[in-house]
């Protein structure tokens, strides 16, 4: 939660503060020269668009009827203790605004939850993390909708699942290791699934709120450093889309690190592999403004939605029946689902101290050893 208005300032050195506030002048001043030099050339860049022919409009596409959604995001949370670390990671899953006709009830639960007591370890949070973007997964291919959409980029989870298999040999003893392990394999058919959308009657997506890649500028040799995303956003009218792109690629190939799984795991884990690398080689990209008060999001999507006009016009349906309000800055579901998990940090707190509580119940030793055991001296999360 946010500190109130009184606070923001009140654990630092007033000098300290009167630094930071004295730039705000030079600082407005720099953003302000950023705009101009971009806004000089905003003509140009939208006369590029119109005649390389990328530019769409949801009013020329099918109306299909409004699809059912919904919005997956997840969170971690390692609780640095004295004696140990109290981790935990939650997924969740959040409808999107029911369509008038629509009458079918998800049932619950919508979530993915791992809470544990582990060793010190500097690496905990980089399998926690991989954990946690394994259960959004499982809750996206789980997920009854027509249009799913995930908080985060559809590479995001080859690289976070990399990382954790490059550690797990170093932390083979945490329970949180084992519980990835164990997993992986379902991890990486969801995973396959998303990439690959082989159901005609649903889509998987994903939308970036923050991204770096610039495929539209690329295309159109664009000079400007600027992302796609920022600039899109002053450059398509409401209503307007970019017609599918194909992702930007990295420099090297993608991979993944078997290597620590069993040999009963590894061959059904390889071919899984050769056909997630082959997908995320073909993913689109498609950049779409739905209203006036939206910036334009950045959707990802499979080349099997990409290609079908009609998956596609859903698809974007889909996504401005969820921007309906210029309160929100993106679609609803992944909004809520985005509250929901940030506050999943601040239960840690909590968790922590009725445990202690039940603890100093049932110990029979020193009480002292309980309260300076569970003493808490940092809190590290991510989204």
């Amino acid at each position: 939660m946010n500190e109130p208005t009184g606070r923001i300032f009140g654990e630092l050195p007033a000098a300290l503060v009167d630094e930071f506030l004295s730039r705000a002048g030079e600082l407005s001043n720099k953003l302000i020269n950023d705009f101009h030099q971009l806004r000089k050339q905003y003509d140009q860049w939208r006369n590029d668009l119109q005649a390389s022919k990328i530019l769409g409009s949801d009013a020329e596409v099918a109306h299909p009827n409004i699809p059912t959604t919904c919005g997956i995001d997840g969170a971690y949370a390692v609780e640095r203790l004295l004696a140990s670390d109290l981790v935990a990671a939650a997924a969740v899953a959040v409808e999107g605004l029911t369509p008038p006709s629509e009458t079918r009830h998800w049932p619950e639960p919508r979530h993915r939850a791992w809470v544990q007591s582990e060793t010190h370890h500097s690496d905990t949070g980089t399998v926690l993390r991989a954990l946690m973007i394994g259960y959004e997964l499982q809750l996206a291919v789980e997920a009854p909708h027509q249009i799913v959409m995930l908080d985060g980029s559809l590479t995001t989870p080859l690289i976070y699942f990399n990382q954790a298999l490059n550690k797990s040999r170093e932390t083979g003893h945490l329970q949180t290791t084992g519980q990835f392990i164990d997993q992986i394999l379902t991890f990486l058919e969801a995973y396959r699934t998303v990439l690959t959308s082989p159901r005609s009657d649903r889509s998987w997506t994903g939308l970036p709120k923050y991204t770096t890649r610039r495929e539209v500028g690329q295309y159109l040799q664009w000079s400007s450093p600027q992302d796609d995303r920022s600039l899109l956003s002053f450059l398509l009218k409401p209503g307007e889309y970019t017609n599918p792109i194909a992702l930007q690629q990295l420099a090297e190939p993608w991979h993944l690190n078997l290597a620590p799984l069993t040999a009963q795991a590894l061959s059904d884990a390889e071919l899984i592999h050769n056909d997630i690398v082959a997908a995320l080689n073909d993913i689109r990209v498609v950049y779409y403004r739905p209203s006036p008060w939206l910036p334009a999001l950045r959707i990802e999507m499979a080349q099997s939605i990409a290609t079908n006009r009609n998956r596609l016009a859903e698809l974007l349906w889909g996504l401005r029946h969820q921007c309906l309000t210029a309160t929100v800055l993106e679609p609803y579901p992944l909004y809520m689902a985005d509250r929901m998990v940030k506050h999943l940090a601040m239960v840690i707190p909590t968790l922590r101290q009725v445990t202690s509580q039940q603890m100093a119940e049932a110990y029979q030793g020193d009480i002292n050893d309980v309260f300076i055991g569970l003493h808490s001296y940092r809190t590290e999360s991510g989204f």
